[in-house]
């Protein structure tokens, strides 16, 4: 299943800092069975939009972001994300910010959604490798069904990788 990871910083984009958080979610995600392709855009509103927007219509069932869910004046990834989804799935950001604060009460800070574009699913993570891997730690049993389920295709419900 083809997964897009967005990773959302204006240092990296720039080229002034090397993204670890992408290509640990991707790494990640192959665990679960998908086939993930990193790209990198600086926050911004547009930005973030235009990057989820592009993976979608390179037909990716899945789209994670990772960066831009604080409360920095530029983290607008959350907004951005509202503009693309269809259908929310607060389950999964109510999972990810109960599990973060259950060890780091900054965990409560981020402001990460989760939603249905048609047949695929769109999830805001946080932007250091930590949060990508508590993130999908809890997530990521879930996302393959999540997906087939989205996509109307069967699923024997089962947890983890395909």
């Amino acid at each position: 299943m083809k997964a897009g990871v967005l990773t959302v910083s204006d240092r990296s984009s720039r080229g002034e800092a090397e993204d670890l958080s992408g290509p640990r979610a991707a790494e990640l995600l192959a665990g679960w069975g998908f086939n993930a392709e990193v790209r990198v855009v600086p926050d911004g509103l547009d930005e973030v939009e235009a990057g989820i927007r592009g993976f979608l219509a390179e037909g990716m069932r899945l789209v994670v972001t990772t960066g831009g869910t604080g409360m920095a004046p530029r983290d607008q990834t959350p907004e951005a994300t509202r503009r693309v989804i269809e259908r929310q799935a607060p389950g999964l950001a109510e999972a990810m910010r109960a599990a973060a604060f259950a060890t780091n009460p900054h965990g409560m800070l981020s402001r990460g959604v989760a939603g249905l574009v048609r047949e695929a699913l769109v999830v805001n993570l946080p932007g250091s490798v930590r949060g990508v891997e508590e993130s999908l730690a809890v997530i990521g049993p879930a996302l393959r069904h999540a997906c087939q389920l989205a996509g109307g295709e069967p699923s024997d419900h089962r947890v983890g990788p395909a």
